[in-house]
């Protein structure tokens, strides 16, 4: 399922440059980290070099704090004062409230009934008021009607061309960090992390193969890409909430079309195994979507990069102790 050449919009590293100038040291630039020992040597093919970029280690826990902000740092003096808008699972309303408040805005934030406790306090904690609604669907419209109520600006959880940019510092600052990986894994949702990170490695080193990886219940960019164009899927069934976006958009999809090589899916139960494995043998504690490119690796992608340099966005971690516990022990 290679990547065949899509339309979309521009974006080079010189925006993704100054993407991360503009984010300054409001962002930290996150480690990595080479994975190593006989556990590890065991679980993949032999000769293979697993590198993990620990996102999990930004603002608010998650990647998404960098789209947010680039979002945010857009927002003229008006707009500040309307303030912001946004609908997540999660880990885009705590980016979204930790932006806002970054920038002296406020933030409503429209979250799904059943959303994990602990990510809306989080999201309180930041300052962002949230609304609770009983489905996506009435989330989806309760959004579009606080936007042209209170005239706030809408960031999206994971469309847009800011969201590229501050998405695509993370790629960039991974292969600045790691210049001789042979391939990158990185989990897809909407494809706004994956549509930045593809675009910054493909641009720095071309010869770099790029997967992207999605659950078998949540695969909407892997279905786009089998019809060339963006794609919905009636439900969701995976335990990865922050993977599960029930669409595909033309930015995010453009993006990653052009710069993805493959897409491959894995189950739920591959993505327990990988954040036990990621507990027992690198001492990392992660949400399913987080353990989502080691349980690629450990699994369809083993044996095709055997011997190979890879690397492996850990993207999140926002999850509470009883649900990893529940998760993991299951």
């Amino acid at each position: 399922m290679a990547a065949e050449p899509a339309a979309s919009p521009p974006l080079t590293l010189a925006d993704i440059r100054a993407a991360r100038a503009l984010l300054g040291d409001r962002i930290r630039t996150t480690p990595t980290l080479a994975l190593r020992g006989p556990a590890i040597e065991a679980a993949l093919a032999a000769g293979t070099q697993a590198v993990l970029k620990l996102e999990l280690f930004q603002h608010t826990g998650s990647f998404k704090a960098r789209g947010a902000l680039v979002n945010a740092l857009a927002l003229d003096a008006d707009e500040r004062v309307r303030g912001i808008c946004t609908i997540s699972a999660g880990n885009h309303a705590i980016a979204a409230a930790f932006a806002a408040r970054a920038v002296g805005a406020s933030a409503k934030v429209v979250m799904k009934v059943g959303a994990s406790p602990f990510r809306i306090a989080e999201c309180r904690r930041y300052g962002g008021e949230v609304v609770l609604e009983p489905d996506f669907h009435a989330a989806f419209k309760r959004v579009d009607e606080i936007r042209d109520r209170e005239g706030r600006t809408l960031i999206h959880p994971f469309e847009g061309i800011r969201t590229a940019r501050g998405t695509g510092t993370l790629g960039l600052e991974f292969i600045e960090q790691v210049p001789d990986l042979d391939a990158v894994i990185i989990p897809i949702g909407g494809g706004g992390l994956a549509a930045g990170v593809s675009t910054a490695i493909r641009l720095a080193k071309p010869d770099c193969r790029i997967f992207g990886v999605e659950p078998f219940g949540a695969d909407t960019m892997y279905r786009s890409f089998e019809k060339g164009s963006p794609q919905s899927i009636e439900k969701i069934e995976t335990i990865a909430d922050s993977l599960g976006a029930p669409y595909a958009l033309p930015i995010s999809y453009g993006l990653c079309r052009a710069s993805i090589d493959e897409i491959v899916r894995i189950r739920d139960e591959e993505m327990v195994a990988a954040m036990r494995f990621l507990l027992e043998h690198v001492r990392l504690a992660v949400e399913p979507a987080g353990a989502a490119a080691t349980a690629a690796l450990l699994g369809p992608l083993k044996d095709r990069l055997a011997g190979r340099r890879v690397g492996l966005i850990v993207c999140g971690s926002n999850i509470d102790a009883a649900t990893f516990s529940r998760l993991i022990g299951g």
